[in-house]
């Protein structure tokens, strides 16, 4: 399986970042460890969103979409924002 997520900055919470990955767990783990330069200066990290695809190339292709302008604005109202509202999160 491969995951497409999205966690949110728990210190700043209008920091949202979204990434692809074979294991989510430790993938949660390391951006909370600081071992990416793109989300380090914003730790801790809470994963909001992510959903699995049985297909690697699905998944790549969908973090591409909600890393594009209409991506991100279905992200914000269809994928995040009902978490950003009760404090929900996953795994």
């Amino acid at each position: 399986m491969w995951y497409v997520y999205i966690i949110r900055s728990e210190a700043f919470p209008e920091e949202e970042y979204t990434g692809a990955t074979a294991n989510l767990r430790q993938r949660v783990a390391d951006h909370n460890a600081g071992k990416s330069r793109h989300t380090a200066k914003f730790i801790p990290w809470k994963l909001v969103w992510y959903s699995a695809f049985p297909d690697k190339y699905k998944a790549l292709d969908f973090e591409k979409y909600l890393k594009s302008h209409s991506g991100r604005a279905f992200a914000r109202k269809r994928l995040t924002e009902a978490s950003k509202q009760k404090g929900l999160s996953r795994v």
